[in-house]
């Protein structure tokens, strides 16, 4: 991915507070479950703290490959590729808040907390400026024309 398009993703996902991340399944399914967005500057790969035997954990373990979708109003974004388990304590350190204390009280330097890092190889989003109140005005102005509605930018781009 160039270097604009790689920014145009991070411009995307910045300030998202929570990610959707999908896994497989044990039994091969596919599972989604919130997770808190660590705040790092993008650069293709996103954090996330777990628990050491959580299901996200075992599930990346045994099928590194992953999904995360992040969005709200106009904006979503869907990125791909595999996570990895992380134990660096001094990353942990490093990515630790007050947030991630409420759900981990045990504090950074406790083994039973991992890192969770997505590295993506793809993405694909959806960008209608104006959010809500634009796509609203869009989907009206498409049924009372006959045209099709205009839902904003969408581009595939790999990472």
């Amino acid at each position: 991915m160039s270097d604009e398009q790689t920014r145009k993703v991070a411009e995307l996902i910045r300030g998202q507070r929570f990610g959707f991340l999908t896994t497989i399944t044990m039994d091969g399914r596919l599972t989604s479950r919130p997770m808190t967005l660590q705040e790092v500057e993008f650069d293709g790969d996103l954090w996330f703290f777990a628990e050491r035997g959580s299901n996200p954990v075992e599930h990346v373990a045994a099928s590194p490959e992953v999904n995360v979708g992040v969005g709200s109003g106009g904006t979503w974004v869907s990125l791909t590729g595999d996570a990895v388990v992380v134990e660096d304590v001094a990353r942990k350190r490093e990515l630790w808040n007050s947030g991630v204390e409420a759900w981990f009280p045990q504090g950074p330097d406790d083994d039973s907390v991992v890192l969770l890092k997505v590295e993506a190889e793809s993405a694909e989003y959806w960008d209608s400026p104006g959010g809500r109140l634009a796509t609203a005005f869009s989907f009206v102005k498409a049924k009372v024309t006959g045209e099709r509605i205009d839902a904003g930018e969408n581009e595939k781009v790999d990472l």
